[in-house]
């Protein structure tokens, strides 16, 4: 009885403990919560809340290829290092302190720029190269030097022939910028080659010659001095050549810091090559593409006598946005690309004889002048397209004049002593002033007595030229299309006579290789 009134007691105190432990709070809490027993566990759900980072918009980097302004584009791809030496700051400040001389380069640049940047960037070659034009013709397409070098690159005759830019009567390659600056970046290349890729030696090559640099380079190895360019001992000009290209470079590269704004070019095509196929007027293509006569002929100075050339070489550089306009006005005046006479009709004439004189052919002249038959009529006017053939007779004419001397017979005179007086012959006489065989001479009578072949003058111009190291009469005569005959005669050289450096010679050239 007694074991179980104590064992009650232990159940009743062990009751009180365990509700006294259920029931308890945490007194830290600022509101009490009382958990009621459970035999399943109780997870705490904690809400996920994202963390959201402002990011600051993503601005894509244009590549050179798609910024707005070519020069823009040549300036981020110039890698070569410029140094700030005295040469480079010398013609920096020029550039600086005469503004207007980029303002008409960057004029003249237009049609052209971004052409030569990509044929640049196509060979991998460095960019400021696409600048050396501004050096060598402040891309003047027309300039052309005392040394006898031409175009926007200033490529001297023999070093076009050497790199296949034809040169004839009719066309100069040198001046043609397509054909030049293939030429022209080919020839670098192959300089730098030459240079085991040293390109300002290279340049300096190009622009003197590569023998007088390796020879400056063997002068200075001789006496133990540097190599490089800007150790040599050059000309003045080509000292000059490669800071004058670094200055420009550098202005282009770094325009706000120099305060210098230059005109911009649009990073497009401007102008795209044309193929007619048959030898052109220029003034008739101008026409064609709606543009002016000076406007195409300043796209295509190549062309020296106003046509395009009739062996082959009549292709054309035009602006993109006129290449439509063109191709349309040719497809309807096929036969109308040359030059055109204007030909009254006359009595007893006929389409057959008038196609003959012209060397044209009937068809021709009916298509031109949309005549349904042959039938013409005498005042009608007709107008015929000249063929290649009266074209090259036409331009000869042009090229060359007969200059004629006249004698006034005097009493006694007879033929045979004219023709000795005059060194020709009776024959000759008898064929200058159509004479019959027993014409008699007047006293009075006016007879030709001599016809000579004469350039006109008009297509000539004086210069002098001053004898380079290395230069020989033959090498002179070949740079300025002329005969070493010519050049003893102009300078009154005796046959062994030699020339020296240094030594003036007068030289006629042919104008026409000036202006095209």
């Amino acid at each position: 009885m007694k074991f179980k009134i104590l064992l009650a007691s232990v159940l009743v105190i062990a009751g009180c403990q365990t509700t006294k432990e259920t029931t308890q709070a945490d007194t830290n809490q600022s509101k009490t919560v009382v958990e009621q027993p459970t035999n399943t566990p109780v997870e705490t759900v904690v809400p996920i809340v994202p963390i959201i980072k402002k990011t600051q918009p993503v601005v894509a980097q244009l590549t050179p290829q798609q910024q707005q302004d070519v020069w823009d584009r040549i300036a981020m791809q110039i890698t070569t290092k410029i140094p700030n030496n005295k040469r480079v700051q010398y013609y920096r400040n020029w550039y600086l302190n005469n503004p207007r001389n980029l303002e008409i380069i960057a004029q003249r640049a237009q049609p052209f720029l971004y052409y030569i940047t990509e044929q640049v960037e196509k060979r991998g070659m460095p960019l400021e190269l696409a600048l050396l034009p501004i050096v060598e013709s402040s891309f003047d397409p027309h300039a052309y030097s005392n040394m006898a070098a031409a175009g926007l690159w200033q490529i001297i005759p023999d070093t076009g022939r050497r790199f296949g830019l034809k040169q004839n009567s009719w066309y100069d390659g040198r001046r043609d910028v397509v054909k030049s600056t293939t030429a022209a970046l080919n020839l670098l290349e192959y300089l730098n080659k030459k240079f085991d890729g040293n390109w300002q030696q290279a340049l300096a090559a190009y622009n003197i010659g590569e023998g007088r640099v390796f020879s400056a380079i063997r002068k200075n190895k001789a006496a133990g001095k540097p190599t490089d360019y800007w150790n040599l001992d050059l000309p003045n000009e080509t000292s000059s050549y490669v800071p004058k290209l670094y200055a420009v470079a550098d202005i282009i590269m770094h325009p706000k810091k120099y305060g210098f704004h230059i005109e911009p070019i649009s990073n497009k095509p401007v102008i795209a090559i044309v193929k007619p196929g048959v030898q052109m007027n220029l003034t008739i293509a101008a026409e064609f593409a709606g543009i002016s006569t000076r406007e195409l002929k300043d796209l295509n100075p190549a062309y020296r006598r106003g046509v395009t050339a009739p062996n082959g070489l009549n292709h054309l550089l035009l602006p993109i946005n006129k290449v439509k306009h063109f191709r349309r006005e040719l497809a309807q005046n096929r036969n109308a690309s040359m030059i055109t006479h204007h030909h009254r009709v006359k009595s007893g004439e006929s389409l057959g004889l008038i196609a003959k004189r012209y060397h044209s052919s009937i068809k021709t002249i009916q298509k031109v002048n949309k005549l349904k038959t042959t039938n013409i009529r005498i005042g009608q006017s007709l107008t015929i397209p000249a063929s290649p053939i009266s074209l090259v007779n036409r331009q000869h004419r042009v090229a060359t004049h007969m200059e004629v001397q006249h004698y006034v017979v005097q009493s006694g005179d007879n033929l045979w002593n004219i023709a000795h007086k005059y060194k020709t012959s009776v024959a000759k006489l008898k064929q200058l002033n159509s004479l019959s065989k027993n014409t008699v001479l007047h006293q009075g009578q006016r007879l030709n007595v001599s016809t000579t072949s004469k350039k006109t003058a008009a297509n000539h111009k004086t210069i002098h030229y001053k004898v380079q190291n290395g230069d020989s009469l033959s090498v002179i005569a070949q740079r300025y299309d002329i005969s070493v005959a010519e050049i003893k005669k102009w300078n009154n050289l005796a046959n062994n006579k030699y020339i020296k450096q240094g030594q003036q010679l007068k030289l006629v050239i042919d104008r026409r290789k000036v202006q095209a």
